[in-house]
């Protein structure tokens, strides 16, 4: 659908080809739905420090090389806006500047005026100076920061919105695509500056995590949601929220065996390809190991595997494959299989979502295993978990991907819970293991139990099995015919004399 031309898109929408230039920033131009209308005005809006200038830089940046480019900066002046960008890499001696911010002489002079008001006396030159520049250069970009400023040249809400869209109507007519700033808020609202724009983009801040939405954008669509934005040493990057393609995927009927003959046979031949597996349990009961074993029987067809680990260390991971005859460091080097350490409280749920996308876009993962749907959830900072999970598990589903979700349930005994959080609606199948009280002739174990709850598009074994890990892998029993309280309580196990 979308094709590159020089320095932005090609759209073809409903029969009609739409132009697009790129905001510089990937992620930002997928929100967008690839980059800005030529010739039209768009806002940024956003509190101190949600990265405004740094994405106009970006904007300016992405047309430096083929066209002219015009930075009006009514804030700070044109010596630091060049240090910032700098500090991130950006070489801008072919940005053109036009530095309309107030210098320490201003306030040396200290000038008053007693028969005009300031906005009379300055408002004159300034747009002369404006109107000059644009006619020498002929931008084809041009970022204003901030708009916010164009308040203080006109006496009255009215004459500043007269003044706002003439300047705007001018620039465009002079064949630029323009990206201007403006901060919002109680003491400064800019809603007339959302009217008056083609497009609306917000920056939002909370706390140490970035966030940017789209609410307006003339004569096009755009991805509607909360995305997340960061800023580092090399600048900016926006992570679009992914969402669930439906249709994408058409269902078949291929099983994926786990490559043990007892867990398979309970599973009717394997889980079905292209859906959510929640493994439940209570802590220590296996569930990553069981997960682990769909990846190896994966990586013996040639297919790659990811696992995102929100709790445990690699090194530790694959100590503890090793040691029960899964061999997940030969799997990595052949390239069928990744472990992926997420540390939770760095990334959101948004680039947490990307980068799984990546990992299947790019890497053409098939399998994708989140362990623990615990650790995720710390990624959420407040936000809704079963909505970002649901989201991102849809997304899996429509490419095709299977879907391994490790859920730990609190309690080690007691009455059989699924999910203490809701999910089990949003799997496919569900595999769970629990403790029960072992009595033999000769003594009282805690011994593993396995069974399956749930399976879509097919039937299943209803018995439960005793689940067992060993230094050769794991395994599985034949069904157990004197196991009491499967459901209702801590299962108890009496074998016959």
């Amino acid at each position: 659908m979308l094709s590159c031309k020089h320095d932005g898109m090609v759209v073809k929408r409903m029969g009609r080809i739409i132009q697009r230039i790129s905001t510089g920033i990937a992620g930002l131009d997928e929100v967008l739905e690839g980059g800005l209308i030529p010739q039209r005005a768009y806002l940024l809006r956003g509190a101190p420090g949600t990265g405004k200038t740094l994405i106009g830089l970006h904007f300016l940046m992405a047309g430096a090389r083929r066209e002219s480019c015009l930075f009006i900066a009514l804030d700070e002046p044109e010596y630091k806006v060049r240090q910032d960008a700098a500090s991130i890499g950006l070489d801008m001696r072919r940005v053109h500047f036009l530095d309309l911010s107030p210098s320490s002489e201003f306030f040396a002079q200290v000038q008053s005026y007693d028969l005009f008001a300031p906005s009379e006396v300055e408002r004159a030159p300034v747009t002369q100076m404006l109107v000059e520049r644009v006619r020498e250069l002929k931008p084809k970009r041009v970022f204003v920061d901030s708009m916010t400023h164009f308040r203080y040249f006109a006496p009255n809400e009215f004459e500043y919105r007269k003044q706002v869209l003439s300047f705007l109507r001018f620039l465009t007519e002079q064949g630029a695509t323009v990206l201007f700033t403006s901060e919002g808020g109680t003491v400064a609202p800019d809603d007339d500056l959302q009217s008056l724009s083609d497009g609306v983009i917000h920056l939002e801040m909370d706390g140490d995590h970035r966030r940017v939405r789209v609410s307006k954008m003339r004569g096009t669509s755009f991805r509607a949601g909360v995305h997340a934005l960061r800023i580092d040493g090399r600048g900016v990057y926006v992570y679009p929220q992914i969402l669930p393609e439906p249709g994408r995927f058409t269902a078949v009927h291929e099983q994926i065996p786990s490559g043990i003959h007892e867990l398979d046979e309970m599973l009717w031949g394997g889980v079905k390809r292209g859906t959510i597996v929640l493994i439940t349990g209570a802590s220590g009961v296996g569930k990553t190991t069981l997960g682990m074993q769909f990846m190896k029987e994966a990586a013996t067809r040639g297919e790659r595997s990811v696992v995102y680990t929100f709790e445990e260390e690699v090194p530790m991971i694959l100590s503890r494959c090793a040691s029960v005859g899964i061999p997940a460091a030969s799997m990595i080097e052949q390239g069928t299989l990744s472990l992926v350490k997420v540390e939770p409280l760095q990334y959101s749920a948004v680039e947490f979502a990307y980068m799984v996308r990546e990992e299947v876009e790019k890497r053409g993962a098939r399998i994708v295993m989140i362990d623990s749907v615990a650790g995720y959830r710390l990624s959420l900072h407040g936000e809704d978990l079963v909505g970002q999970l649901h989201a991102l598990c849809k997304w899996l589903q429509s490419h095709g991907v299977v879907t391994l979700l490790i859920n730990e349930t609190h309690a080690v005994s007691g009455p059989l819970l699924v999910s203490e959080v809701g999910l089990s609606y949003l799997a496919d199948t569900v595999l769970f293991l629990r403790y029960a009280e072992k009595y033999t002739a000769r003594a009282a174990v805690l011994a593993r139990v396995i069974g399956v709850l749930k399976k879509r598009m097919s039937d299943f074994d209803h018995t439960l099995r005793e689940f067992r890990i060993t230094s050769e892998g794991i395994q599985i029993g034949q069904p157990i015919p004197n196991l009491r309280n499967i459901v209702a309580d801590t299962p108890v196990w009496e074998e016959e004399a």
